[in-house]
């Protein structure tokens, strides 16, 4: 899948299945309002209309299913036909499922993807987890073709006229971002260091004409950013703090989104076990996502102020480790005791907000880490768990989720009672919990919003992405779609300002104006 080309078309055109093998998908009742005009091209002379009736007929998802239509050059494939209210209506994680278990091989291949207009947005990015880019298998190595694999929306429902071009634009934006950072979190820690990192920040940077603004190893220290110094002094390859910002003219508003960069994590002094190690170059998910959808967001016009904080080091054991018992003083100006090395992502998230508090001047604040295992005991392997000082933005970041099928789903906020579990006798706070059965998930993130203050005026939104941040040994990109979702109402983007959650629609062309200035505030 590693030379797979993802290209997304109004019209896919017509072909012999057995010279391009054809995916057929969607819900069961989307599926029987495709007109078989619409196939013909694609399936004829191998499969008549009689066969493909038939193989409707034959369907039965639960929750899905799905028939061949001509030997394995042909498929079609039934999505579950009702969702619950916490899933996404897009059923985005069985798209991707039933793409890697049913599109037949080839050089070039199709998809034609049936679904309603609200839904393609979410459909697009779950095809492109099932196209991750990294292999080192020796027989990729020997494969020199390009594989390509095109997509055709056939729309049903309301609003069902024909995919514009600025939204085949952004389809590809979004999904070039959600298999960058599948491919950052799939590649192992021997390739994908701290300066491999900064060396994809720098390439992407490139791309949209943005320097940035690097501050790394004893610099870190100088500064006072001892959370990510503490973190990654160790290792053969320094910490890094790395920033990229979008400031455009007429901005509104700043927005900081702060990735843990965790590039491999040993535990530290506080060392994992040989079955709970591996895995863990996956803990920069939360970087990746942001760089990923920061490329997508500024490539299809974003209205305000936008800065990525990247948080970067490897939890390395060594002669320079940080010891339980050490006290570090953060860039907020708070001292940690540390009595678990294992809770690094905190540590370094705790610079990050600050720095984006303090130094750029944000209004809101995201973090984005795969910072606890809880997480998944929380709220489960599909659903990251979310975490805010404002309730508004709780519920956004759960529509967003359905939105774009980066599930999302609260944890408790309630600082006054939890964030005790933190009490030192030597210095502000320890960094990890006296209690572990004291929502651990919530506690983590509380001790991150510590470090711009419970008092803190603007929006702070923490969003763990522990578990679905990979599906068995593959990443997931997750994390991409969330972001362009939540904040598309700031962008230029028809389609982003449609699965967003936040924004004004709906106002008349005289309200231009105000309209967007309401969307701009998101809020």
């Amino acid at each position: 899948m590693a030379n797979v080309q993802l290209e997304f078309q109004a019209s896919a055109g017509e072909a012999d299945p057995q010279s391009r093998p054809l995916l057929v998908l969607g819900q069961l009742h989307n599926l029987h309002r495709l007109p078989w005009a619409q196939l013909r091209g694609k399936l004829q002379p191998r499969v008549t209309e009689e066969i493909w009736q038939s193989a409707l007929s034959t369907l039965n998802p639960n929750p899905t299913d799905s028939c061949p239509l001509y030997l394995n050059y042909a498929t079609v494939a039934a999505l579950p036909s009702r969702v619950s209210r916490h899933n996404s209506p897009s059923a985005a994680q069985f798209i991707t499922r039933l793409v890697r278990n049913c599109l037949p091989g080839g050089v070039s291949r199709c998809i034609v993807m049936v679904c309603e207009r609200s839904e393609v947005f979410a459909s697009a990015c779950a095809l492109a987890r099932a196209f991750p880019l990294f292999t080192h298998r020796s027989s990729a190595s020997r494969r020199t073709e390009k594989k390509t694999v095109t997509v055709e929306f056939f729309l049903v429902g309301q609003n069902n006229g024909p995919i514009e071009v600025a939204t085949l634009k952004c389809l590809a934006s979004a999904t070039e971002g959600v298999r960058l950072a599948a491919r950052i979190v799939d590649t192992p820690c021997n390739e994908m260091n701290t300066d491999n990192f900064l060396e994809e920040i720098k390439k992407v940077g490139k791309d949209l004409g943005i320097t940035p603004t690097i501050i790394r190893d004893e610099e870190l220290k100088e500064r006072g950013f001892g959370g990510i110094y503490g973190v990654g002094k160790a290792a053969l390859h320094p910490p890094a703090l790395a920033v990229l910002s979008h400031t455009p003219d007429g901005a509104t508003q700043t927005i900081a989104w702060v990735g843990k960069g965790i590039v491999y994590d040993t535990g530290g002094l506080s060392i994992k076990g040989k079955t709970t190690m591996p895995g863990m170059k996956r803990d920069c998910g939360g970087a990746a996502a942001i760089l990923g959808a920061f490329k997508a967001t500024v490539k299809q016009g974003f209205k305000d102020n936008l800065h990525a904080v990247f948080c970067l080091a490897e939890n390395a054991v060594g002669p320079r480790a940080t010891r339980p018992d050490d006290i570090h003083v953060l860039y907020s100006g708070k001292t940690v005791e540390i009595n678990n090395t294992d809770a690094e992502g905190r540590l370094i998230l705790a610079d990050g907000v600050a720095y984006a508090c303090k130094d750029l001047g944000a209004d809101i604040i995201l973090d984005m880490a795969t910072l606890t295992g809880a997480q998944g005991i929380a709220t489960g392997k599909y659903h990251a768990a979310v975490l805010t000082n404002n309730e508004e933005w709780e519920k956004a970041c759960v529509k967003a989720g359905r939105n774009c099928g980066d599930l999302v789903h609260p944890l408790v906020y309630c600082p006054e009672l939890h964030f005790s579990e933190f009490t030192s006798a030597v210095a502000d706070m320890k960094n990890s919990v006296a209690d572990r059965d004291n929502t651990p998930s919530s506690c983590a993130g509380l001790f991150i919003a510590s470090h711009i203050g419970f008092d803190w005026p603007g929006v702070w939104v923490h969003i763990d992405i522990a578990a679905p941040v990979h599906a068995g040994e593959r990443a997931t990109g997750y994390g991409v779609a969330l972001l362009l979702s939540l904040f598309g109402g700031a962008s230029e983007d028809p389609l982003l300002n449609m699965v967003s959650p936040l924004g004004c629609d709906g106002d008349s062309p005289t309200e231009d104006m105000e309209r967007d200035s309401k969307r701009r505030r998101l809020v």
